[in-house]
């Protein structure tokens, strides 16, 4: 698609624990140093961690 994001990992949505092992999952890189958030792919009922590009920091 182009829009200047990497999908680190992805989570069910429908897992009894909702959104807390993508939210675990992207803290524990946030605290690498990775600006990884938690975002919601409702074309596959999945909670994925992105980190976003392009913002002009590349070396």
């Amino acid at each position: 698609m182009g829009n200047g994001r990497t999908v680190l990992e992805g989570f069910p949505a429908g897992g009894p624990r909702g959104s807390w092992p993508a939210e675990e999952f992207a803290h524990a890189r946030r605290l690498e140093g990775m600006p990884a958030e938690v975002v919601m792919d409702l074309a596959t009922d999945t909670f994925l961690v992105i980190v976003r590009g392009g913002d002009g920091a590349q070396g």
